[in-house]
C-alpha cells in the first residue's frame, strides 16, 4: 500500500480526540491511506466494504441468536451499525471511524451487561481492532498513543468496572489493542521513512541538476574566455603594429589607433578579472588550446579505442567558423560519442556534420539501448551541457530514442552570433 502524501498532523489532546469540534485548525486530513494507484484503491474499497458487511451482519445476528436475555432488534442493529459500520470508512478518516466505532463499543458495554461472557459481538471486536490499526497507520505517534489509552480506559476499563466481562478477559483485550496499535504505528514509520528518503533522493537530484548547469556554464564561460582574450589580442597587437606598417600616419590616426589598443587591452584585463573567478585549480589544463572540429579525427579514434564502430560523415564544404561556434560543435560530438560509450557500449555510432548556408548542423545516431543519459565522462555534463552550449548560440537541439532503436542528438548552430 502506497501513500500520496506523507501526514503533517501536530498530534492531538485527549480531550481533542473525543470531541472533533474541538480541534479546530487540526482537521484529520482524508486519504492518508488511499492507494495512489487507481486498481489498488478499488481493490481495497472492495475488502473494506465486504469485510463491513460481514462483520457488520455478524454484530447484530450474534446477540440475537446468541446473548441471553436477547437484545430487542432495533438495539442490536444500532449497536451493531456503531461498531462495525465505521470501518467502510476507516481507510480514508481512521480517526473518525474509531469515534464512532468507539461510542458504540462504550454504550454496548453498558446496554448489553450481564447478557453473555462479555457484551460486544466478536464480529464487531474484529472491526475494531482493524478500526486501530488503520489509525495507527495514518497518524503519528502522539495520535496512536491517545487511541490506545481512551481504547483501554475509556472503553474496556468501565466494562470491566461494570461486571460487563473479567478483569483477566479485559487484559487480553487491552493487549490485543496495544498490538494493533504498535504494529500499525511500525507500518507509519515506515511509511514516513519511505516518503522522506523519496523526498530527499528528488531533492537532490534537482540539486545535482542545478549544479551541473552552474558547472557547465562556468565551463562555457572559461572556454568563451579564451576565445576572447584571443581576438581581443589580434586587435591590441594589430592596433600596436600599425602605426609603424603605415607611413606617414596622420595624428589623429595615429590616436585612433592607440584608443583602440588601450581598449582592446582594458576590455581583456577586465575578462580576465571576471573569469579568472572561474577558474579551476588546474591551470594546465585552461592554458591548452580549445579544440575545435579540426580534432574531430581525434574524438572518432578515441570512440574507436572505447569500443564503439564510429563513421564520421562530412557534408558540403568545409568552412571556417566562429570559434565559439566550432568548439560548441565539438563539445556536442564529444558528450555524444561519450554518452553513447557509457549507455550503449559497443553499438554503431554515426556522426554527420553538415555545412549549410546559415547553419552548422550536427547529427550523432547510435543503435545501441540505453536510458537518458544525464551525466558524461567527457569533460561534461551531457545533455544539459549541450543544452546550455546550443541555448548560448541561438540555435536548437533534439535528443532523444531514435524510431530504429537507440538515441540521436540532433543539434543546428547558426554561424553568427546570436541576435
Amino acid at each position: 500500500m502506497n501513500v500520496s502524501d506523507p501526514p503533517r498532523h501536530h498530534g492531538l489532546s485527549l480531550p481533542r480526540l473525543l470531541w472533533p469540534a474541538v480541534s479546530r485548525g487540526t482537521a484529520e486530513p482524508p486519504g492518508l491511506l488511499m492507494p495512489a494507484t487507481p486498481w489498488l484503491r478499488v481493490a481495497l474499497l472492495v475488502l473494506l466494504f465486504a469485510m463491513t458487511v460481514g462483520f457488520t451482519g455478524g454484530a447484530i445476528a450474534i446477540p440475537l441468536n446468541v446473548f441471553e436475555p436477547r437484545p430487542a432488534p432495533i438495539v442490536a442493529a444500532v449497536l451493531g451499525l456503531l461498531q462495525a459500520a465505521p470501518l467502510l470508512f476507516a481507510a480514508r478518516w481512521p480517526l473518525r471511524a474509531w469515534r464512532v466505532s468507539a461510542v458504540g463499543f462504550l454504550l454496548g458495554a453498558f446496554v448489553l451487561q450481564e447478557r453473555y461472557f462479555w457484551p460486544w459481538p466478536v464480529t464487531s471486536w474484529l472491526a475494531f481492532v482493524v478500526i486501530v490499526f488503520l489509525t495507527a497507520v495514518g497518524h503519528e505517534r502522539r495520535v496512536t498513543t491517545g487511541v490506545g489509552v481512551i481504547s483501554v480506559c475509556g472503553l474496556i476499563v468501565p466494562a470491566v468496572v461494570i461486571g460487563a466481562m473479567p478483569d483477566w478477559y479485559g487484559l487480553i483485550l487491552a493487549g490485543i489493542v496495544v498490538l494493533a496499535l504498535a504494529f500499525g504505528d511500525a507500518i507509519h514509520a515506515r511509511f514516513v521513512a519511505e516518503l522522506t528518503l523519496r523526498e530527499q533522493a528528488e531533492l537532490r537530484r534537482q540539486d545535482l541538476a542545478r549544479q551541473a548547469v552552474l558547472e557547465e556554464r562556468a565551463r562555457i564561460a572559461r572556454e568563451l574566455h579564451d576565445v576572447v582574450a584571443h581576438h581581443m589580442s589580434v586587435i591590441a597587437m594589430q592596433a600596436e603594429a600599425a602605426p609603424y606598417k603605415i607611413p606617414d600616419l596622420p595624428d589623429e590616426a595615429r590616436r585612433t589607433f592607440g584608443v583602440v589598443r588601450d581598449a582592446a587591452r582594458e576590455a581583456l584585463t577586465e575578462t580576465r578579472r571576471v573569469v579568472g573567478l572561474l577558474r579551476s585549480d588546474d591551470d594546465g589544463a585552461e592554458r591548452t588550446p580549445q579544440p575545435g572540429l579540426d580534432r574531430l579525427d581525434d574524438l572518432v579514434a578515441a570512440a574507436r579505442r572505447s569500443g564503439l564502430k564510429v563513421t564520421a560523415t562530412i557534408v558540403g564544404v568545409p568552412r571556417p567558423v566562429p570559434a565559439g561556434v566550432d568548439l560548441s560543435a565539438y563539445r556536442i560530438v564529444q558528450e555524444s560519442l561519450s554518452n553513447a560509450a557509457r549507455y550503449a557500449p559497443g553499438s554503431q555510432v554515426g556522426i554527420e556534420v553538415r555545412y549549410e548556408g546559415d547553419l552548422l548542423r550536427l547529427a550523432v545516431t547510435d543503435d545501441g539501448p540505453r536510458g537518458t543519459p544525464e551525466e558524461s565522462h567527457g569533460g561534461g555534463h551531457g545533455l544539459v551541457g549541450m543544452r546550455e552550449r546550443v541555448a548560448m548560440l541561438g540555435g536548437t537541439l533534439e535528443a532523444g530514442p531514435h524510431e530504429e532503436g537507440g538515441w540521436a542528438v540532433a543539434a543546428a548552430l547558426p554561424y553568427g552570433a546570436p541576435e
